[in-house]
């Protein structure tokens, strides 16, 4: 008779069991995936009451960096058996943002009055955004990469969104309690790749729709301004960046900066390398792959640029480089531009400036948005 008994409730914990498996294994059947055309670092599923969102490691091929679950707010209640990962509970109303791209992104979806606080606040160029830590609306939480933990802790964020680093170490973040978004879409090798993390931003937020749209605009535009490049007949030879002490940095082959420059209509020196970061490079080496560049751009701080007696200070060398001889010089400001911001998101803005500086696009009447003649 007992055996009789325990084999029943034997039985029966394992049918429990099995049924318990299959609702899991249902919550994650017959979604539908947001088809991203160009990012390949991320991949979005949504199903009836929430969204799935893997995260690639970018430095790990094949394994998963980061896994969310978005569920909406108003569901939150009666959404059972949720698949493993980081549950995020939708729109976020209130965040702190570790990077000013993802401040400028926020403000273009309307949804900046979400950020309640920020890191870096002194490299943050939106006036609103600075306003904003002025007056005490925002707080300032201190340095990136030793954020005010305290400070955090009492703005009771409901995200915090922050770019991660390879073998990064977030546990007293972790410890908070409030999810991580780790936004790595800097890690992408094509500028409209990057650009397409808007669309998981936007879903975060409340705002899908919206980032989808915008995403369109950036992505239709981008793409005709670089068919047109295409078709230049003259495409001149461009060089980036300056010297910084013994080095030289310049965008790797597979960089976004390289894609940019290419579909803009330039030749770029270094094009046919495959890193996609930047290249710590002698000046020797640089001045000999690029001594006959047609133009040469490069970003600076503060509000004045560098003179040419400024330059040739600074290394002799760069008179060696033809378009400083023939003074077709153009610096961005880091700090009097919104370059910075807008780059990751809007590169759509940045592919019409260039194309407008190469001339392989007719742009009667266009004002530079970043660079200016040195």
């Amino acid at each position: 008779m007992r055996k009789t008994i325990f084999f029943i409730l034997l039985l029966a914990s394992t049918l429990i069991g099995c049924k318990h498996n299959t609702d899991s294994q249902r919550q994650t059947i017959g979604g539908d995936t947001i088809q991203m055309a160009y990012a390949r670092h991320i991949t979005m599923i949504e199903y009836d009451k929430y969204t799935v969102v893997s995260l690639e490691n970018p430095w790990k091929e094949g394994q998963t960096l980061q896994r969310y679950v978005l569920v909406d707010r108003k569901d939150s209640a009666w959404v059972k058996d949720l698949p493993e990962g980081t549950v995020v509970y939708t729109p976020v109303k209130s965040s702190v943002v570790f990077t000013s791209p993802h401040c400028y992104l926020l403000s273009a979806l309307g949804a900046e009055s979400c950020i309640k606080g920020v890191c870096d606040a002194k490299y943050i160029n939106l006036q609103s955004i600075r306003n904003g830590v002025q007056t005490g609306h925002i707080a300032d939480c201190g340095n990136s990469m030793n954020p005010n933990v305290e400070r955090i802790v009492e703005l009771r964020p409901q995200a915090m969104l922050l770019s991660p680093y390879e073998n990064s170490n977030y546990s007293q973040l972790t410890r908070t309690g409030t999810p991580l978004i780790l936004c790595a879409e800097y890690m992408e090798t094509s500028a409209l790749g990057r650009a397409e993390w808007m669309r998981f931003y936007g879903r975060l937020f409340g705002c899908g729709r919206r980032a989808d749209s915008l995403f369109h605009v950036v992505d239709s535009t981008y793409t005709a301004l670089k068919r047109t490049a295409s078709r230049a007949k003259h495409r001149p030879t461009v060089i980036t960046e300056r010297k910084t002490g013994s080095v030289w940095y310049c965008p790797g082959g597979n960089s976004t900066m390289s894609q940019l420059l290419t579909d803009a209509g330039a030749r770029y020196p270094f094009a046919s390398d495959n890193h996609s970061g930047s290249l710590a490079l002698s000046s020797e080496t640089v001045i000999d792959k690029a001594h006959n560049a047609d133009i040469w751009l490069f970003a600076y701080s503060g509000n004045t640029a560098p003179t040419r007696p400024d330059l040739l200070a600074e290394y002799e060398g760069y008179k060696q480089i033809k378009a400083f001889t023939e003074g077709r010089i153009f610096g961005c400001s880091n700090t009097a531009t919104l370059y910075f911001e807008e780059s990751t998101f809007r590169p759509d803005l940045l592919m019409r400036e260039l194309t407008a500086l190469f001339g392989t696009v007719p742009s009667a009447g266009y004002k530079p948005r970043y660079y200016k003649r040195i």
